[in-house]
């Protein structure tokens, strides 16, 4: 424990490569990570649900459900929605630059926390004390989804 902090201290904050993506292991809190998980769970909860709101408000995050893709698509192709950016900014002071992008991913508000949270997953996890962490479960057939 005293070890893996002195390390962390002399390498310095880890760095996320690649796309901000959560990694498979995602949702566990072993124990010794409880701060970094908890960290992460508040960004999430908070700045990156805010960004992927804003972008389907705008019209560019794809929606869950096909029907309300085929409506918005509808708007923007016979023009009567406009441009939801312009639209957006009418009559408001609103940074441009805040506004959400096409290509944006909404986890990328939350990529310190991310290689915080891996960092110590991937050391932790390992432990004899969270490996059940790790093992899949199984589930009895009669409480399985029918097809």
């Amino acid at each position: 424990m005293v070890w893996n902090r002195i390390r962390d201290a002399i390498s310095g904050p880890p760095k996320l490569e690649g796309p901000s993506v959560l990694p498979p292991y995602f949702p566990v809190e072993p124990a010794g990570c409880e701060k970094h998980a908890q960290n992460l769970f508040q960004c999430i909860a908070k700045d990156a649900t805010e960004k992927a709101r804003d972008m389907e408000k705008m019209g560019y995050a794809k929606s869950y459900y096909p029907e309300v893709e085929t409506e918005r698509l509808k708007k923007l192709k016979s023009g009567v929605g406009g441009d939801a950016a312009e639209k957006a900014l009418q009559g408001k002071d609103v940074d441009a630059s805040k506004l959400p992008k096409p290509d944006d991913n909404p986890l990328d508000e939350c990529r310190a926390f991310i290689a915080y949270y891996k960092r110590c997953c991937d050391r932790e996890l390992k432990k004899k004390k969270n490996w059940i962490l790790t093992e899949p479960y199984r589930v009895q057939e009669e409480y399985r989804y029918r097809k």
